[in-house]
């Protein structure tokens, strides 16, 4: 196998996501590029960091991938593809309810990302201490796999994104009922450890694993054991930053750089994680 093609996706890798893409439509033109070799094109350029026009030619003419990598995201293929996985796991008992947990990580943006037209306000953008970022706030459930992504810019408070990472992993049920959410433990840094997070949370019904802020005059019991396995949700941001498009964010829009962390987070659901195959050696 060259080193191209190391780190493409398995066949049981391809076997569960392939049912869930988009089906080939259209006659004419020239010849449509097959959804796995599109997939894997996308995949060496998560991993890389690449340019569009670095693409190898066995993976087809980067503009058409380009194109269609454009076309998904703004139909939001790739998070109803991630919808359909997380559901297909809760229904076989792979999701942890007992738990979630709660984090942010700054991702340093490249200065290539400045100038989209609108500000870069609109395109979760900011400059924080380690310079020109984006701040992603991620929410996992208690196996430490990523349930729901919030991007803000670099300098804003964990807090931003605190409630919408509690609306957002939903994840629906087969047959009647609501969609699941709702789990029975929050576990957070001291960053969510403040008034309006306990709040929130209590009136959800949702148990608060938050350690208190030294400077607390009546600080608030926590589960000691619980906290310690917030490592998990480190990990992920960890595996998830392995990814050069992840770990520096090159696109000017937020929707461009959403796309490319909702893929990321989408090969974490697949039977075999498709991260570790997806290290640059």
């Amino acid at each position: 196998m060259s080193a191209l093609h190391r780190h493409d996706l398995t066949n049981d890798q391809w076997a569960a996501l392939q049912p869930h893409l988009p089906a080939a439509r259209g006659i004419g033109g020239r010849p449509r590029l097959d959804e796995r070799t599109f997939v894997n094109a996308i995949l060496w350029l998560l991993r890389t960091g690449a340019p569009w026009r670095d693409l190898p030619p066995c993976f087809g003419n980067w503009s058409s991938v380009a194109t269609r990598f454009y076309r998904w995201g703004h139909q939001a293929v790739w998070t109803r593809v991630l919808a359909q996985l997380q559901q297909l796991a809760d229904g076989q008992g792979d999701i942890d309810w007992n738990k979630q947990y709660i984090d942010s990580t700054v991702v340093r943006a490249h200065q290539h990302a400045a100038g989209a037209q609108g500000g870069q306000q609109h395109e979760a953008l900011g400059r924080s201490r380690g310079g020109f970022s984006t701040k992603l706030h991620l929410k996992c459930e208690g196996q430490g796999k990523p349930l729901a992504l919030h991007l803000t810019g670099g300098e804003r408070h964990d807090m931003v994104g605190f409630r919408p990472l509690l609306d957002g992993g939903k994840v629906k049920r087969y047959g009647p009922g609501r969609p699941k959410q709702r789990p029975k433990q929050l576990v957070g840094d001291r960053g969510y450890s403040n008034g309006v997070a306990r709040q929130e949370l209590t009136r959800r019904g949702i148990r608060a694993v938050i350690p208190p802020k030294r400077n607390h005059r009546r600080p608030q019991a926590y589960d000691h054991r619980m906290y310690r396995e917030r490592n998990q949700i480190e990990r992920a941001i960890a595996r998830l930053k392995r990814y050069r498009r992840v770990a520096t964010r090159y696109d000017k829009r937020q929707l461009h750089y959403l796309t490319w962390l909702t893929i990321a987070v989408v090969l974490a659901w697949l039977p075999t994680e498709a991260a570790e195959s997806g290290i640059a050696h």
